[in-house]
Protein backbone atom coordinates (compact mmCIF):
# COMPACT_ATOMS: atom_id res chain seq x y z
CA UNK A 1 0.00 0.00 0.00
CA UNK A 2 1.20 3.89 -1.04
CA UNK A 3 0.94 6.32 1.44
CA UNK A 4 -0.74 9.92 -0.72
CA UNK A 5 0.68 13.08 0.83
CA UNK A 6 -1.16 16.13 0.74
CA UNK A 7 0.78 18.84 -1.53
CA UNK A 8 3.84 20.56 -0.16
CA UNK A 9 3.63 24.40 0.79
CA UNK A 10 6.68 26.07 2.05
CA UNK A 11 6.07 29.19 3.99
CA UNK A 12 7.81 31.62 6.69
CA UNK A 13 6.52 30.76 10.14
CA UNK A 14 4.69 33.25 12.01
CA UNK A 15 2.32 33.50 15.18
CA UNK A 16 0.86 30.20 15.26
CA UNK A 17 0.76 28.53 12.46
CA UNK A 18 2.61 25.72 13.82
CA UNK A 19 2.43 24.71 17.44
CA UNK A 20 5.52 24.87 19.19
CA UNK A 21 4.59 21.07 20.49
CA UNK A 22 5.30 20.19 16.62
CA UNK A 23 8.58 22.14 16.32
CA UNK A 24 9.67 20.59 19.63
CA UNK A 25 8.97 17.12 18.06
CA UNK A 26 10.66 17.19 14.92
CA UNK A 27 13.86 18.84 16.58
CA UNK A 28 13.91 16.02 18.97
CA UNK A 29 13.52 13.78 16.15
CA UNK A 30 15.81 14.58 13.98
CA UNK A 31 18.77 15.14 17.59
CA UNK A 32 17.62 11.16 18.04
CA UNK A 33 18.24 10.47 14.40
CA UNK A 34 21.83 11.41 14.70
CA UNK A 35 21.12 15.09 13.08
CA UNK A 36 24.22 17.56 14.27
CA UNK A 37 22.00 20.33 15.03
CA UNK A 38 23.77 22.09 18.17
CA UNK A 39 22.05 19.69 20.57
CA UNK A 40 22.89 16.20 22.21
CA UNK A 41 20.57 13.43 22.41
CA UNK A 42 18.24 12.83 24.49
CA UNK A 43 16.70 16.46 24.20
CA UNK A 44 13.91 17.27 26.35
CA UNK A 45 11.20 18.47 25.09
CA UNK A 46 11.00 22.08 27.30
CA UNK A 47 14.72 22.33 26.17
CA UNK A 48 13.39 22.13 21.82
CA UNK A 49 10.48 24.47 23.10
CA UNK A 50 13.02 26.95 24.58
CA UNK A 51 15.32 26.61 21.48
CA UNK A 52 12.23 26.81 19.66
CA UNK A 53 10.93 30.09 21.15
CA UNK A 54 14.09 31.82 21.12
CA UNK A 55 14.42 31.11 17.39
CA UNK A 56 10.50 32.56 17.49
CA UNK A 57 11.72 35.61 18.77
CA UNK A 58 14.68 36.00 16.37
CA UNK A 59 12.79 35.87 13.67
CA UNK A 60 10.11 38.23 14.84
CA UNK A 61 12.76 40.91 15.17
CA UNK A 62 14.00 40.23 12.16
CA UNK A 63 17.11 38.52 12.64
CA UNK A 64 16.03 35.32 10.77
CA UNK A 65 13.11 33.61 8.87
CA UNK A 66 12.40 29.89 9.68
CA UNK A 67 10.61 28.18 6.64
CA UNK A 68 8.43 25.31 7.08
CA UNK A 69 7.38 22.93 4.88
CA UNK A 70 3.47 21.32 5.43
CA UNK A 71 1.89 18.88 4.03
CA UNK A 72 -1.93 19.93 4.69
CA UNK A 73 -1.63 20.81 8.53
CA UNK A 74 1.33 18.61 8.96
CA UNK A 75 5.01 19.81 10.01
CA UNK A 76 7.10 18.02 7.33
CA UNK A 77 10.54 19.92 7.50
CA UNK A 78 12.17 23.51 8.57
CA UNK A 79 15.49 25.60 7.72
CA UNK A 80 16.39 28.71 9.18
CA UNK A 81 17.69 31.68 7.35
CA UNK A 82 20.01 33.87 9.21
CA UNK A 83 19.85 37.36 8.31
CA UNK A 84 21.96 38.85 11.73
CA UNK A 85 25.23 39.28 10.31
CA UNK A 86 27.98 41.53 11.08
CA UNK A 87 27.56 45.23 9.55
CA UNK A 88 30.58 44.16 7.15
CA UNK A 89 28.28 41.47 5.51
CA UNK A 90 24.97 43.07 4.65
CA UNK A 91 25.47 40.69 1.73
CA UNK A 92 25.72 37.32 2.99
CA UNK A 93 23.01 35.05 5.35
CA UNK A 94 23.62 31.86 6.45
CA UNK A 95 21.54 28.62 6.88
CA UNK A 96 21.05 26.66 9.30
CA UNK A 97 18.79 24.31 11.25
CA UNK A 98 17.84 21.76 8.15
CA UNK A 99 15.36 19.46 9.16
CA UNK A 100 13.09 17.18 7.44
CA UNK A 101 10.63 14.38 8.95
CA UNK A 102 12.60 10.54 8.65
CA UNK A 103 10.16 9.29 6.79
CA UNK A 104 9.63 11.99 4.45
CA UNK A 105 13.21 12.08 3.43
CA UNK A 106 14.44 11.75 0.05
CA UNK A 107 11.05 13.38 -1.71
CA UNK A 108 12.43 16.78 -2.49
CA UNK A 109 11.38 18.67 0.65
CA UNK A 110 14.44 19.44 1.85
CA UNK A 111 15.50 20.73 -1.67
CA UNK A 112 12.00 23.50 -1.66
CA UNK A 113 13.19 24.50 1.35
CA UNK A 114 16.78 25.35 0.61
CA UNK A 115 15.35 26.76 -2.65
CA UNK A 116 13.14 28.89 -0.77
CA UNK A 117 15.42 30.00 1.03
CA UNK A 118 18.20 31.36 -1.60
CA UNK A 119 15.02 32.90 -3.04
CA UNK A 120 14.13 34.65 0.13
CA UNK A 121 17.38 35.84 0.79
CA UNK A 122 18.05 36.91 -2.80
CA UNK A 123 14.78 39.13 -2.65
CA UNK A 124 16.68 40.53 0.56
CA UNK A 125 19.60 41.69 -1.19
CA UNK A 126 21.72 38.76 0.17
CA UNK A 127 24.03 37.26 -2.79
CA UNK A 128 26.43 35.18 -0.41
CA UNK A 129 24.52 31.91 1.56
CA UNK A 130 27.17 29.71 3.99
CA UNK A 131 26.57 27.04 5.77
CA UNK A 132 28.37 24.17 7.56
CA UNK A 133 27.41 20.19 8.35
CA UNK A 134 28.89 17.58 9.69
CA UNK A 135 31.74 16.05 8.44
CA UNK A 136 30.66 12.24 9.84
CA UNK A 137 26.55 11.75 8.51
CA UNK A 138 26.09 14.68 7.80
CA UNK A 139 24.57 16.21 4.27
CA UNK A 140 27.52 16.96 2.14
CA UNK A 141 26.21 15.62 -1.00
CA UNK A 142 23.31 17.19 -0.45
CA UNK A 143 24.68 20.46 -0.16
CA UNK A 144 27.34 20.00 -3.39
CA UNK A 145 24.14 19.03 -5.32
CA UNK A 146 22.26 22.15 -4.76
CA UNK A 147 25.56 23.97 -6.54
CA UNK A 148 27.28 24.72 -2.83
CA UNK A 149 31.04 25.16 -2.81
CA UNK A 150 33.02 23.37 -0.06
CA UNK A 151 35.34 26.04 1.53
CA UNK A 152 36.77 23.81 3.78
CA UNK A 153 36.95 21.42 6.74
CA UNK A 154 37.09 22.06 10.75
CA UNK A 155 38.65 18.70 12.39
CA UNK A 156 36.74 17.80 15.94
CA UNK A 157 34.25 20.78 15.84
CA UNK A 158 31.47 19.61 17.45
CA UNK A 159 29.97 16.86 19.62
CA UNK A 160 27.63 14.04 17.38
CA UNK A 161 24.14 13.88 19.27
CA UNK A 162 25.37 10.54 20.52
CA UNK A 163 28.33 11.09 21.34
CA UNK A 164 32.31 11.24 19.90
CA UNK A 165 33.68 14.49 18.06
CA UNK A 166 32.89 15.38 14.09
CA UNK A 167 34.52 17.86 11.57
CA UNK A 168 32.48 19.98 10.29
CA UNK A 169 32.66 20.89 6.51
CA UNK A 170 31.98 24.69 5.80
CA UNK A 171 29.96 25.82 2.70
CA UNK A 172 29.22 29.00 0.01
CA UNK A 173 27.25 29.72 -2.58
CA UNK A 174 27.02 32.49 -4.80
CA UNK A 175 23.06 33.22 -5.74
CA UNK A 176 24.13 35.64 -8.37
CA UNK A 177 26.15 38.18 -10.75
CA UNK A 178 27.87 40.39 -8.13
CA UNK A 179 27.36 43.05 -10.58
CA UNK A 180 23.63 43.09 -9.98
CA UNK A 181 23.86 42.97 -6.55
CA UNK A 182 26.17 45.89 -6.04
CA UNK A 183 24.14 47.72 -7.88
CA UNK A 184 21.57 48.20 -5.65
CA UNK A 185 24.01 48.77 -2.48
Amino acid sequence: MTSVHMPLSIVPLTGSLVPLSSLAELLIETVAKGGSVSFMHPLSTPDAQQFWEGALHAASLGERIILVALEGAQLVGTVTLLLNCPPNQPHRAEIAKLMTRAERRGRGIGRALVEEAEKRAVQLGRFLITLDTASEQGAAGFYEKLGYQRAGEIPYYAYKPHGGLTGTILYWKQLGPLQEFEAKQ
